[in-house]
């Protein structure tokens, strides 16, 4: 795998739809969130070739997650207000942890690269 900037930035511009906050990143950031998709990924589906395509994918969607705004909610915030310009309120369901940001476009890619079906449904514990 040889992931690196260039390549992400042309794949992310022309094949994700929210490209905004990857676009904001500097490089050094885009190298960090490029670090740990590739090591999530890789750690995550270990028996499995993981396409540079979808690292990229997953770059984008941790630039998303990581953004300044969400950055505050996985910290705890529940809501913040800027006197005069907008008011901001989290919603208490949002995603937490790295892997909940992978989204299924990558899981397709690493399915299609290994001949396999990955689905991101999981087993979770629940109370009757």
């Amino acid at each position: 795998m040889a992931v690196n900037i260039t390549e992400a930035d042309t794949y992310i511009a022309a094949n994700c739809i929210d490209i905004e906050d990857w676009t904001d990143c500097d490089e050094a950031k885009k190298i960090r969130i490029l670090n740990v998709a590739d090591r999530s990924l890789t750690t995550k589906f270990s028996k499995y070739t993981i396409p540079d395509a979808a690292t990229y994918e997953f770059a984008n969607e941790l630039a998303i997650a990581f953004n300044d705004s969400n950055r505050l909610q996985m910290q705890g915030i529940a809501s913040y207000s800027v006197t005069g310009v907008a008011s901001f309120t989290f919603k208490d369901w949002a995603k937490s942890g790295v892997e909940a940001w992978i989204p299924q476009s990558a899981l397709d890619l690493i399915g299609s690269e290994n001949g396999v079906k990955i689905g991101a449904r999981q087993a979770k514990w629940t109370v009757l």
